[in-house]
């Protein structure tokens, strides 16, 4: 694999209120990775991530887990995402 990557996950289970959130943002740019992670509504977690495909690959796998505390119960992944606009690092965005 090789060049770049951006991709929207949603994360489905018990992922609010187990730091889901903040790992997501820890683990995503200590791999070099930039975008946003939100609570949605519906009590799943959304991520959108840009960076190498090697990391974006890399932090999937790593969602399919999650923190401690969390059960993830699916995952999906769109690819068919615009990469984040200037963005630095994961920001934690308000529920949407």
């Amino acid at each position: 694999m090789s060049g770049h990557r951006s991709v929207a996950i949603i994360v489905r289970g018990r992922v609010q209120g187990v730091g889901y959130r903040a790992w997501t943002k820890g683990v995503a740019e200590a791999r070099g990775l930039s975008g946003t992670v939100r609570n949605r509504r519906d009590g799943s977690v959304e991520a959108r991530l840009a960076g190498s495909a090697e990391a974006v690959a890399a932090m999937i796998e790593a969602c399919r887990q999650g923190p401690p505390g969390a059960r993830v119960e699916d995952l999906t992944v769109d690819d068919a995402v615009p990469a984040p606009a200037g963005a630095r690092g994961v920001q934690i965005l308000p529920t949407a």
